[in-house]
């Protein structure tokens, strides 16, 4: 009997006397033997053998530790020397793949929300041991080819676009800050709502939104008649430049809480949510209009400042009374974005607090809004009904 032979069949017995727990142990004494044949083949000729034919020698072994379904497996891989090419085993290179394939089951728990030490604690579960920070990293960074493409996939007609944004932390330069993440979704021709895009900037200045919206438009934008979104100065001038033919709605959820601010005291601020609901619920633009004039009159004489801010910022919240009636609702506010994305993301991130950079916030990010896109165009439901919206 074979040297490799014997080593065999003690290893069929070692698994018979220990089952499954032996199964790490006896994968790396195989994977060590199957190793040392292939590189007798590469070199063409056994160990201490000599031949015409030989294209080089063995040269010892280095150590490496592989992850496998059957474990983390401590492997001596074998090295040559004198040989015309590099040898590396090609069971190692399938193992690669192998490995590729838990770190990626790995990069996808950590999408979605799973953190690095319970995902960790799965993996030693499956034999998989020290697995680091740097490691769950690196695994996601596998994702990041498809999750580019989908970031610059074509678009097409959107008429409703709603924006927005959220502030996360990152760490540059060793300084924890603000990043800001501009997200975009649209109501397209069969009325579903898509996730337009995403992108991470520093801040929600002019320049950052403006390249953003003009990306959306480089991938085929078009056809935007309708904007919802809060009021930004940035955001404001960015749309201006971008997308000059569409009409803005301000948020009507933002304005309501921002004249709770504007209020001079408690007595004011208790009621002027309910007075400003009247005027979202008017029946038409002209009876909204004739509300918030009843409101500024109101407060003409005791507070000045609030009827003025009262004129000049709500007629901006009309805008949705243009619209067919049986959109107005849902275009009205930035509920849908804030709801369906900006607290997905949210529940997602507060488990991580600071981002390593800006990268790695995007490439979260973008994991979590492919989910919501692909669930909103598998909805049967659309989001609005343009048909409906023809007969008004």
């Amino acid at each position: 009997m074979s040297t490799t032979d014997t080593t065999i069949a003690n290893l069929l017995e070692q698994l018979i006397a220990d089952g499954p727990q032996a199964m790490s142990q006896v994968m790396t004494t195989l994977m060590n033997v199957a190793m040392r044949l292939e590189r007798e083949q590469f070199l063409g000729a056994g160990h201490y053998e000599r031949g015409a034919d030989r294209r080089g020698f063995a040269n010892g072994t280095k150590p490496k530790k592989v992850d496998t379904p059957a474990g983390t497996l401590s492997l001596d891989v074998p090295k040559t020397a004198g040989a015309p090419e590099p040898f590396y085993p090609q069971s190692l290179e399938r193992g690669r793949r192998s490995c590729r394939a838990v770190m990626l089951a790995a990069a996808e728990m950590y999408v979605k929300g799973v953190s690095t030490r319970d995902v960790e604690k799965v993996l030693a579960e499956f034999g998989i041991e020290g697995l680091s920070s740097t490691q769950v990293s690196r695994a996601t960074a596998m994702l990041d080819a498809d999750l580019a493409a989908w970031r610059n996939r074509p678009l097409g007609r959107f008429r409703y676009v709603f924006l927005d944004a959220r502030y996360e932390k990152t760490r540059e330069h060793g300084v924890a800050d603000d990043c800001a993440v501009l997200s975009a979704i649209g109501v397209d021709a069969f009325g579903r709502r898509r996730v337009l895009g995403v992108s991470v900037h520093v801040s929600e200045a002019e320049v950052h939104w403006r390249a953003f919206l003009e990306s959306l438009v480089a991938r085929g934008l078009q056809g935007v008649e309708f904007i919802t979104s809060d009021d930004h100065a940035g955001l404001k001038a960015a749309r201006k430049a971008v997308l000059p033919g569409a009409r803005w709605q301000r948020c009507q959820f933002h304005l309501a809480q921002n004249a709770i601010h504007h209020a001079p005291n408690l007595a004011v601020r208790s009621v002027i949510g309910e007075e400003l609901r009247a005027v979202w619920n008017a029946a038409t633009l002209e009876m909204a209009e004739a509300e918030l004039k009843t409101l500024v009159v109101r407060y003409r004489k005791d507070a000045p400042k609030l009827a003025g801010w009262l004129e000049t910022a709500v007629p901006e919240a009309l805008a949705v009374f243009k619209l067919p009636k049986a959109h107005r609702r849902r275009m009205r506010t930035s509920n849908p974005i804030e709801r369906s994305i900006q607290q997905e993301i949210k529940r997602r991130t507060q488990k991580i607090r600071v981002f390593p950079n800006e990268a790695s916030l995007e490439r979260l990010v973008s994991a979590i809004l492919i989910e919501i896109d692909e669930q909103w165009a598998d909805c049967n439901q659309p989001y609005v009904n343009w048909t409906n919206a023809n007969a008004d």
